[in-house]
């Protein structure tokens, strides 16, 4: 059993400086041989109504998202539905083969070496609870508008949220579910996050409100960018989000808490399995954390990556960030050691190294 812990003096010390100076509220984990070693949490949910922020309060996870989405994908392939060498094309006629070069695969999608564009995802949101929305009609008009790569798939790491768009919709056409039912039977069920999904109508009480500095070059910006009823009021020297869900679901459409975060990456560091139950075989959940696809920012695996500053560090890692609108996150992991750590906050942007370092030992 965890701790929900208030008492490392070092980590307290950090997340009380943080949240003072840059984040309204902070959820952090540590995990360790495939359990849950401790969960801190400071600050508030909202600067509204200044609910405490806990374990069980649910936050955006942004682009950690592609974590499940790629686990998902690995199931795919541990069950022989599918290859990595499979080409894309093959499940989804609407990506055309490019102009030059060499066709898509599953694994180019993975690994962002698809030579896919990566729209700028910035009003990629609508408001919660509109049920007027469909994602399958988001991922589909922007396949046909941009899955014409001018490039072929040249094994160059380029980020692109539209490359994981398109295993979304690959998931959905292999199982024929819906992507995010298969994520909630095969990853979320299994795994008991019972406080993540990808909508807040699952009955979520404990909510974290997205916060951005009211005095910020790109406060104006996002009130005038942003669709309606998306920027909420302002409290002192924050600007508040109303709740919103993300359109494209399998790039980063997940939300919930820092406890679930940790039950996930607590399967990854026990090679797929988390209390008695494996999700994934030893084998791909390895092969997703090795980092055989190089760019100029990031070396990048099978959904995990690192980021090429931090090639030097003592202790090798991977990870993957999550942020957008009034929320930032990381999810690293640490192979030799077996560990890991999940930082969540909300406000648009934080440092986040320092706890996380701290948190696991660094």
């Amino acid at each position: 059993m965890y701790r929900v812990s208030r008492e490392d003096r070092q980590v307290a010390e950090i997340l009380e400086r943080r949240v003072r100076r840059a984040v309204p509220g902070v959820g952090v984990a540590c995990v360790r041989k495939g359990e849950i070693a401790s969960i801190s949490t400071r600050g508030v949910a909202s600067v509204i109504n200044e609910a405490p922020m806990t374990s069980h309060t649910v936050n955006h996870w942004f682009s950690m998202t592609k974590l499940v989405t790629a686990t998902a994908v690995m199931q795919l392939v541990d069950s022989d539905r599918i290859t990595l060498c499979d080409p894309v094309a093959r499940y989804l006629p609407q990506i055309s083969a490019p102009r030059s070069g060499a066709p898509m695969t599953v694994r180019n999608l993975l690994s962002h070496t698809s030579g896919l564009p990566n729209p700028f995802p910035l009003r990629w949101v609508h408001a919660a609870g509109d049920g007027e929305f469909d994602s399958r009609e988001f991922a589909a008009d922007l396949l046909v508008r941009h899955g014409n790569p001018k490039r072929g798939a040249d094994g160059r790491v380029r980020y692109s949220n539209l490359g994981y768009v398109a295993l979304g919709e690959l998931i959905s056409r292999v199982t024929g579910q819906r992507y995010e039912d298969y994520v909630r039977e095969h990853i979320l069920g299994p795994l008991r996050m019972t406080r993540t999904d990808f909508k807040y109508e699952a009955g979520f009480s404990d909510v974290s409100t997205g916060h951005h500095p009211r005095v910020h070059p790109l406060a104006p910006l996002l009130r005038s960018v942003l669709p309606s009823r998306t920027v909420g009021e302002s409290c002192g020297r924050w600007m508040t989000f109303n709740r919103f869900a993300v359109n494209g679901v399998a790039y980063g459409g997940l939300i919930g808490s820092v406890e679930d975060a940790a039950r996930f990456l607590a399967m990854h560091t026990a090679d797929g399995t988390f209390e008695g139950i494996r999700i994934l075989s030893p084998a791909s959940t390895r092969s997703m954390r090795e980092l055989s696809a190089h760019g100029r920012r990031l070396d990048v695996g099978l959904g995990w990556f690192r980021r090429r500053r931090a090639r030097s560090a003592a202790e090798p890692h991977v990870e993957h960030l999550g942020g957008g609108a009034g929320f930032w996150n990381v999810m690293r992991l640490y192979p030799r050691e077996r560990a890991g750590v999940v930082v969540m906050g909300n406000a648009t942007t934080f440092d986040h190294e320092e706890i996380a370092r701290a948190t696991v030992g660094r």
